[in-house]
């Protein structure tokens, strides 16, 4: 699962060194929590290259009740809600860490060893007239596991283009299992911060 993550200042800067546009009605990006229902920078492939835009996070439920901020990767191409999102409308998250709490209630930061940003996959729809993305998960490796069971589909930095022009034109099952071997695999190891241990574990 993740149900906030951070941005900081470093992460806005590379975000906007790697993409080629930036919508220029995005307000300024400050750095700070991304709650579920706020607004955030996503990278999307809706240009020629890579685009900076600003989504509300999470899908609306389809009784009306609460939000949708993830999908299940192992299912997200079987559930009617997402299947043609994850194959036409896919997107990025940059971010420093994302969190989730353990047994105690405390809050465990996640992040890269050695990358400034954090790629986490998602994908983005269009409900009464705005786009909104959700983040995809997937089993927890490692280094997540002893916090929680589930964890966001990281991307490394050379798959991001990939990830967002993937096969668009290309022939439909063809395109899914390109799909599924990136999000099924084993995502990378990270480091883990712990606020209350006030020191970092790395795993790996």
């Amino acid at each position: 699962m993740c149900g906030r993550y951070y941005v900081d200042d470093d992460t806005i800067r590379e975000t906007e060194r790697i993409v080629r546009e930036v919508d220029r009605k995005m307000k300024k990006l400050k750095a700070g929590d991304v709650y579920p229902s706020g607004r955030a920078a996503v990278i999307t492939g809706k240009t020629n290259g890579l685009r900076l835009e600003e989504m509300n996070w999470g899908f609306p439920r389809n009784q009306g009740s609460g939000l949708l901020i993830n999908a299940r990767a192992e299912t997200v191409l079987e559930r009617k809600m997402f299947r043609e999102n994850v194959r036409r409308r896919r997107c990025i998250i940059p971010a420093k860490w994302f969190y989730e709490w353990d047994a105690e209630k405390y809050k465990v930061s996640f992040m890269r060893v050695e990358e400034p940003v954090l790629y986490m996959a998602g994908v983005y729809g269009c409900f009464q007239d705005e786009e909104r993305f959700i983040i995809l998960t997937t089993q927890a490796n490692d280094s997540v596991r002893p916090v929680h069971h589930r964890m966001p589909v990281i991307l490394e930095k050379n798959e991001l283009e990939s990830w967002m022009c993937l096969g668009t034109s290309q022939e439909e099952q063809r395109q899914d299992d390109v799909l599924k071997s990136i999000l099924n695999k084993i995502p990378p190891m990270l480091k883990r911060e712990q606020e209350y241990e006030q020191q970092s574990l790395v795993f790996g």
